[in-house]
């Protein structure tokens, strides 16, 4: 009879002679890479940044094509993960690069990849100095002038035309009251036309001249609100107008003066139009000398969008040479 010896291991490691499954594979290489992540990140080589590694994708596919990036060696990447002098945020190594194989001593983690591509060499960025220069534009276009804000082909939103219609109140309707306001935009579009309700009594509708009628002004806003809307509108904006201190009178509103064209006092308006240059002519006369149309026709009073347009239309006539003249002298 033979002996039979025995050997007894306490390991777990796969018997002799039976060759490893590739799930068993896949899970040591997971373990050991688990384990040399933990020993980096305990070393502080490695920081948490969940939020990039969801954009990892993304870059991955913003950032293939880029012409500034390529490919990084496993030599280059070996040195960088072995350094953990080395910062993070400036290995230059390409997401694009396939990490699926799995972890081993040779190769870049991902999750660290993601830091040299957040926020670097964007594909975006070309925009972004057009922007910066049109802000600066128009910044030191405010500052160099205190009246040549800026040009209607840069910023025409800077220009608003308004006009206003009034009523009377107090003894025999003396005291004006404002019942309609409209302003309307550099290209005629109308952004604001309410009727609105005064504080005081009407005794006077003028409905000849302002073309407010009492029932226009059963549904009306009350003053305080429209004049916030108002207000809200004209705010750092080039106001234009037709003896627009009126209109800011019924506003119980101050518009700084540099921000303040009125058509009524415009030398050059009235030569265009064969008007001595001192001469307050009105909105109808100025409207038919230069453009042969007639406004505020008819019997159903004056309207302010009519005259609100035909205010801006006029501004327009002699904006280059007014600017000009209004630049030199300040």
């Amino acid at each position: 009879m033979s002996d039979t010896m025995i050997h007894v291991s306490p390991s777990v490691d796969t018997p002799q002679g039976i060759i490893p499954t590739k799930k068993q594979k896949s899970n040591r290489k997971k373990k050991q890479f688990l384990k040399k992540m933990k020993y980096l990140k305990g070393k502080g080589c490695l920081k948490d940044n969940s939020h990039q590694r969801r954009n990892h994708e993304h870059n991955k596919a913003s950032k293939q094509n880029g012409p500034f990036t390529r490919p990084a060696s496993s030599s280059m990447t070996t040195k960088r993960q072995s350094s953990p002098q080395s910062n993070p945020s400036s290995s230059g190594v390409d997401p694009s690069v396939d990490h699926s194989s799995g972890p081993s001593t040779s190769s870049f983690n991902p999750l660290s990849a993601t830091f040299t591509v957040t926020n670097e060499n964007s594909h975006t960025k070309p925009n972004q100095p057009v922007n910066t220069k049109t802000t600066a534009t128009l910044s030191s276009a405010s500052k160099s002038s205190a009246h040549k804000l800026s040009t209607p082909a840069g910023n025409p939103t800077k220009y608003l035309a308004i006009d206003c219609e009034m009523v009377g109140a107090g003894p025999k309707g003396s005291i004006s009251q404002l019942a309609r306001c409209s302003i309307v935009s550099y290209d005629g579009d109308v952004i604001y036309d309410k009727f609105i309700k005064p504080s005081m009594y009407v005794t006077d509708f003028r409905t000849r001249w302002s073309g407010i009628r009492p029932r226009d002004l059963f549904k009306a806003i009350p003053f305080a609100q429209a004049r916030k809307e108002i207000l809200r509108l004209l705010m750092g904006k080039i106001v234009i107008g037709h003896a627009v201190h009126n209109d800011f009178k019924a506003l119980s509103y101050t518009h700084p003066a540099a921000l303040t064209r009125d058509t009524s006092k415009i030398p050059l308006l009235n030569l265009k139009a064969g008007f001595g240059e001192k001469e307050c002519a009105s909105l109808k006369r100025l409207t038919k000398a230069i453009f042969n149309r007639d406004i505020q026709t008819g019997r159903k009073g004056h309207s302010s969008v009519e005259d609100a347009k035909a205010t801006m239309e006029l501004y327009k006539v002699v904006e280059e040479e007014w600017e000009r003249t209004l630049a030199s002298t300040s």
